[in-house]
C-alpha cells in the first residue's frame, strides 16, 4: 500500500484572471518578396510588337515624349518611369493595329485561340511576379491579387479563347465579323483584370487593339506586351501606349478606330460619349456605382458581415461594383451593426505585400484626398462616423475602414460615389421600401440582397435598376457572366458570351 502523501492545499479550479485583458492574437509578418518582379529604370511604348520611344521624343517637340513616373501607393517611392504618349504616338499604334487586322482577322478562330491560350498558360506561369507587381504599382493586398485577381486574368483568356472557333454559334448571327481596331481605356484599381476584360474577347473576336492604362498603374499592362512577345503573338495585334488623359483623349478621337472601350469615371465616360456621337463607332462604357448591399431580417448575420466586408473593403473599396451602402431591415439593425463592428476591429490595414493583410493602401494622393474630403462632408451632413481603432503607416496613401450610421438619402455619402473603404448604413422596414432607397441613385452597377427566401431573392432582384444583383454572396466575378450597368453606370456587357458582341459586327 502506497504511503499516504500530504494533501495538497485547497486550490480553484481556474486561475485569477489577469488585471489587463489579453493583448488579441498577432499575426507574424509574413511578407512577399519583391526579388521575383524585374523592373526596368524606364519604360518605352509597345508598337507594332515592339519598346519604342516616342515620335516626339525622337524629333524633339510635340505633346508626347516626356516621363512621367509611376510610385508605390504604400510607401510613395518611385517604381518607374514610363513614356508620355503624344497624338504621333496614338496614329503610330491605330496604324499598326489596322496594318495587322488584316492578318489577324483572316486566321481561323481556332488558330486565334493558340495564341490566347498560350497567353493565359504564360499568365499562371508568372502568376506570383505579376501579383506583386500589380500590389506594387496598385497598393492592394497582395492576398488579393495572388489569389482573385491572377487567377480571373487567366480564366477570361482561357474562357476566350473556347471562343474564338465558335463564334457563329454564340447568338450572334451566322456569320459575325469583327469590327476592325479596338481603342481600349482601362482604370488603375484592376489594372491586368481590366487589360484581360477587354483584349481578350477584341482577340477571340479577330480585332486588334490599342490600349491605354492608367496614368498611375502603366506596369502590369507594360509587362502584359512582354507576354504578347513571349506568346509570339503577331505585330501589331496588341498595342500599348502610356500616358494621362490627353493620351486617352487621342486614342478615343482617332478616326481609326472602330470600336471604344472604357471603364473609369461616370464623367469621363460622358466626354467619351459626347466625343463619339455622331461617328461610325461602337462604344461599351462601364462607369461609376453605389451599390446597395440589402440584409433581410431573416439574413444569417454572420455570413451577411462576411459579404458586406467583401462588398466595400476589397481593394480598399476601390471598386466601381461595391456594395458602398447598407440597407439594413430596422429589426435587425443594431445586430447587424454590432456583428460588423466587431468584425471591422479584426481588419489589419498595412504593408499590402504583408499576406496577413487585409486592406492596403489608396491608389494616389489624389484618390486619398477625395475619399478624405467626402468622409468629412459626411461628418458635416450630420452622419455619425466610426472606425475600428487602427494605426496606419506614416509613409504612403492610407484611410482607415470605415461606417457612417444616422444616415439618410440626402447625405452626400450616400449619394456619391467615394470608391474608398467607405460604408454608408441606412435602414429601411420592407421590401419595397428597400427597393425605392435601392433604386433611389443615378447609377445602376450592382447590389446585394441577404435573405434566406428564394423567393424573396426573385421578387426583390426583378425590381432593382442594377446590371448584376449578387445573392448571398458579393464581389464574386466568372469570365462566364456578363457584367455592365444602366443608367449613369454605363451600357454594354463585359465577360461571357454577351462581351462578345461588343466587338462583332452583327
Amino acid at each position: 500500500m502506497a504511503p499516504e502523501t500530504p494533501m495538497a492545499p485547497e486550490t480553484p479550479m481556474t486561475s485569477p484572471r489577469p488585471a489587463t485583458s489579453p493583448s488579441p492574437f498577432e499575426y507574424a509578418p509574413a511578407p512577399e518578396s519583391r526579388g521575383v518582379v524585374d523592373l526596368a529604370p524606364s519604360y518605352g511604348l509597345f508598337i507594332d510588337g515592339e519598346f519604342t520611344e516616342s515620335s516626339d521624343a525622337t524629333r524633339g517637340g510635340g505633346t508626347g515624349g516626356g516621363l512621367r513616373k509611376t510610385v508605390n501607393p504604400a510607401t510613395e517611392e518611385v517604381l518607374a518611369e514610363y513614356t508620355q504618349a503624344g497624338d504621333e504616338d496614338v496614329d503610330r499604334a491605330v496604324r499598326a493595329a489596322r496594318k495587322a487586322f488584316s492578318t489577324w482577322s483572316a486566321l481561323p478562330g481556332a488558330e486565334r485561340a493558340k495564341y490566347l491560350f498560350r497567353i493565359a498558360r504564360i499568365i499562371q506561369e508568372r502568376s506570383r511576379e505579376l501579383a506583386v507587381l500589380e500590389t506594387l504599382d496598385n497598393g492592394k493586398p497582395i492576398r488579393e491579387t495572388r489569389d482573385t485577381d491572377l487567377p480571373l486574368v487567366a480564366a477570361h483568356f482561357f474562357y476566350y479563347a473556347g471562343w474564338a472557333d465558335k463564334l457563329a454559334h454564340a447568338g450572334h448571327g451566322p456569320d459575325p465579323r469583327p469590327l476592325g481596331v479596338a481603342g481600349q481605356v482601362i482604370p488603375w484599381n484592376f489594372p491586368l483584370l481590366m487589360l484581360a476584360w477587354k483584349i481578350a474577347p477584341a482577340l477571340a473576336t479577330g480585332n486588334t487593339v490599342v490600349l491605354k492604362p492608367a496614368e498611375t498603374t502603366p506596369l502590369s499592362a507594360l509587362f502584359f506586351a512582354d507576354i504578347c512577345r513571349q506568346a509570339g503573338l503577331p505585330r501589331g495585334v496588341v498595342n500599348i501606349v502610356t500616358g494621362d488623359g490627353a493620351t486617352g483623349a487621342a486614342l478615343v478621337a482617332h478616326p481609326g478606330v472602330d470600336k471604344v472601350a472604357f471603364t473609369g469615371s461616370t464623367g469621363v465616360g460622358k466626354a467619351i460619349a459626347r466625343q463619339v456621337a455622331g461617328t461610325d463607332k461602337k462604344v461599351t462604357l462601364e462607369l461609376g456605382g453605389k451599390g446597395a448591399n440589402i440584409v433581410f431580417d431573416d439574413a444569417p448575420v454572420d455570413q451577411a458581415v462576411e459579404g458586406i466586408v467583401n462588398g466595400i473593403f476589397f481593394n480598399q473599396g476601390q471598386v466601381c461594383c461595391a456594395g458602398s451602402r447598407l440597407l439594413v431591415q430596422e429589426s435587425v439593425h443594431d445586430e447587424v451593426l454590432d456583428a460588423l463592428k466587431r468584425r471591422l476591429a479584426t481588419l489589419r490595414v498595412g504593408d499590402p505585400l504583408d499576406k496577413n493583410t487585409d486592406l492596403g493602401a489608396i491608389n494616389s494622393a489624389e484618390q486619398l484626398a477625395r475619399i478624405t474630403a467626402l468622409a468629412e462632408t459626411g461628418e458635416a451632413e450630420g452622419a455619425e462616423r466610426w472606425s475600428p481603432d487602427c494605426v496606419l503607416p506614416s509613409a504612403g496613401y492610407w484611410f482607415a475602414p470605415t461606417l457612417f450610421t444616422n444616415v439618410t438619402q440626402a447625405h452626400t455619402v450616400a449619394r456619391d460615389e467615394i470608391f474608398g473603404p467607405v460604408l454608408s448604413v441606412l435602414t429601411f422596414r420592407t421590401p419595397d421600401e428597400a427597393v425605392a432607397k435601392a433604386n433611389n441613385t443615378p447609377y445602376g452597377l450592382s447590389a446585394g440582397i441577404w435573405t434566406e427566401k428564394g423567393s424573396r431573392i426573385l421578387a426583390v432582384a426583378s425590381k432593382l435598376r442594377a446590371g448584376v444583383v449578387w445573392a448571398n454572396t458579393f464581389n464574386k466575378f466568372d469570365p462566364t457572366s456578363p457584367f455592365g450597368g444602366y443608367k449613369e453606370s454605363g451600357y454594354g456587357r463585359e465577360g461571357g458570351r454577351h462581351g462578345l458582341e461588343a466587338y462583332l459586327d452583327v
